[in-house]
């Protein structure tokens, strides 16, 4: 195996939380509006659902192959030939994915923070210190996450309640208004934005010690990075309403900006800039770190990290081709994200495990 380090089932629960709440924090709730409206937190509920039977097929799947990551047992399961040609691909799944997340944070800081700085330093300043993090390995990724997890939790905590006094229940009404149509629309585009991206996190799996406790962290870690998700969502449209949080590219961040108890506590949005900061860190390198165990794998060596440098130089470059302006990156994502992932995070998996189930019962369980 390329990574020798191991990590606590604790651990990779707090990495699963981060990752899934992500980028969505701030993007999820205006594409969700967009679609359904007042009843944008009533699809999300539905997608948190469906996330954790996906999850169930992420760990019975890795629980197959304790000691494989994804790439190893699908060249075992699938074949040399049809392996290589799979890892490759989701090498390309995971690289895209990591040139859209650097994206986000450069549009962020441009949009928000520093419009009169070029976007290209503010991806070069971000990748280099995921880089850093990343040449230190799993481990050191994990012991991160498990430093800015409280923090995170106390910040998203008070942010919470200090919401609570804006909350307008009428906003959310009349609930089903347009019926369910809009609903499921919405609902597929928060499974592939982003549960179906949890499929990666089976390249971190056999790195947990104890394989059963890992396969209820990945699930936990779920159901509690969902139901952020959800409440951030209820909150922006039952605060902001349906069109106002539709019309906000960040309307988190919006939000943020409406709180004010007793002219004393204001200008919240810095708080939830810097935990934003912190989980996107977290997920950025999680997903680079993804990308170069992939392609060390896949190309069979022994070390990734001097894969590390060269495919950080490759990041900043996609990064700004595969997403022109903000406008395209939002068309992109709409549009395209979730039907792609669905190869990745839903048909990959369901072959594997029907291939598996097909082998055993003609070769015998010793097989793999």
């Amino acid at each position: 195996m390329v990574e020798n380090g191991k990590i606590e089932a604790k651990q990779f629960m707090k990495l699963v939380i981060l990752y899934t709440i992500g980028s969505s924090v701030l993007l999820l709730p205006p594409f969700l509006a967009e679609k359904a409206k007042q009843d944008a937190w009533i699809a999300s509920i539905i997608s948190v659902c469906i996330a954790l039977i996906l999850v169930w097929i992420y760990k019975t799947l890795g629980s197959l192959f304790p000691n494989m990551s994804l790439v190893e047992y699908s060249q075992k399961i699938l074949g040399k030939w049809l392996g290589k040609i799979t890892s490759v691909l989701v090498f390309i799944y995971a690289l895209l994915l990591t040139a859209l997340t650097l994206r986000e944070i450069g549009d962020f800081v441009v949009t928000l923070i520093l419009p009169e700085t070029p976007i290209e330093s503010i991806l070069i300043l971000f990748i280099s210190v995921v880089i850093i993090g990343v040449r230190y390995g799993l481990e050191n990724i994990a012991r991160t996450s498990e430093l800015f997890f409280p923090w995170v939790l106390f910040l998203f905590l008070i942010f919470f309640l200090f919401l609570v006094p804006e909350i307008e229940i009428q906003k959310i009404q009349p609930i089903l208004a347009k019926g369910i149509k809009p609903i499921l629309g919405a609902t597929f585009f928060q499974i592939g934005f982003p549960f179906l991206e949890l499929v990666l996190l089976l390249m971190i799996f056999p790195y947990v010690n104890r394989t059963r406790e890992a396969g209820k962290a990945f699930i936990t870690g779920t159901l509690i990075g969902g139901i952020i998700l959800v409440l951030i969502t209820f909150l922006s449209v039952s605060i902001l309403g349906a069109e106002s949080t539709a019309n906000e590219i960040y309307s988190t961040f919006s939000m943020a900006e409406k709180i004010n108890i007793a002219d004393f506590i204001q200008r919240m949005e810095l708080i939830l800039t810097g935990i934003w900061f912190l989980i996107i860190f977290l997920k950025l390198s999680i997903c680079y770190y993804v990308s170069v165990l992939v392609l060390a794998q896949t190309i069979q060596i022994s070390d990734y990290r001097p894969l590390t440098l060269p495919l950080g130089l490759i990041l900043v470059i996609l990064s700004l081709v595969i997403s022109p302006n903000i406008s395209y990156y939002h068309t992109f994502i709409s549009d395209i994200w979730t039907p792609y992932s669905l190869m990745f995070g839903l048909i990959l998996p369901l072959l594997l495990l029907v291939v598996t189930k097909v082998k055993t019962k003609i070769y015998g369980p010793k097989w793999n």
